[in-house]
């Protein structure tokens, strides 16, 4: 009888698409570091890396795909820090903590803008909700609903606390975006810590 479990054990990456991966990864970084992330189209990977389009497409079905693996680690890395300051503040206030989340994510953001712009770069057909596509994005969504919710006023019911929840995440990914963020940064001129303070007295006034 075949074990099931180990039937689900997937099969190691084959020598050359291993390969293939990392020349398209060196490539994209190279070229990222020359024009930067939104100036570079797959067709121009494909090029560096010495690859047909249809090898980098099998991979990644667009660059967001592609920057998403470029970052893994350190969106790994991310969370347990993440993770590590929400167990360390777990007595401290909701607007405490999503200080915290806040600060470390714009801190993530200062050191590796052009990944993250890539990751929320989407085909024109997906448009509409380019961070919902990213686990990065879904993932730091959820953990900024659970502060959200318990920040609930005392009249909320719980589907309503939820609904506010939802909405309050959202926007505040939305003012964490490249393009806001950016916005604030080059063009009104603020620094990163201005902008987290800014942004923690728009979203949870609350902290004091």
């Amino acid at each position: 009888m075949v074990d099931k479990e180990q039937d689900a054990v997937p099969r190691p990456e084959r020598r050359d698409a291993a390969e293939n991966r990392q020349r398209i990864l060196d490539a994209a970084l190279r070229l990222f570091d020359r024009h930067g992330a939104g100036q570079v189209s797959m067709n121009q990977i494909a090029t560096e890396a010495q690859i047909g389009p249809g090898t980098l497409y099998r991979r990644y079905r667009n660059k967001s795909e592609l920057c998403l693996d470029l970052m893994k680690d350190n969106i790994v890395l991310l969370f347990d820090d993440i993770e590590a300051y929400l167990e360390t503040h777990r007595a401290g206030s909701p607007s405490l903590r999503l200080r915290g989340i806040v600060s470390l994510f714009v801190g993530f953001r200062e050191k590796k803008n052009q990944l993250l712009a890539g990751i929320e770069e989407s085909p024109p057909a997906n448009r509409a909700r380019p961070r919902a596509l990213s686990p990065l994005y879904g993932q730091l969504h959820e953990i900024l609903v659970a502060q959200f919710e318990e920040m609930r006023g005392s009249a909320q019911s719980n589907a309503a606390a939820q609904a506010t929840a939802v909405f309050r995440a959202d926007m505040l990914l939305v003012a964490l975006s490249s393009e806001s963020y950016s916005a604030q940064r080059d063009v009104r001129g603020l620094t990163s810590e201005e902008i987290v303070e800014q942004l923690c007295l728009t979203f949870f006034p609350e902290e004091g």
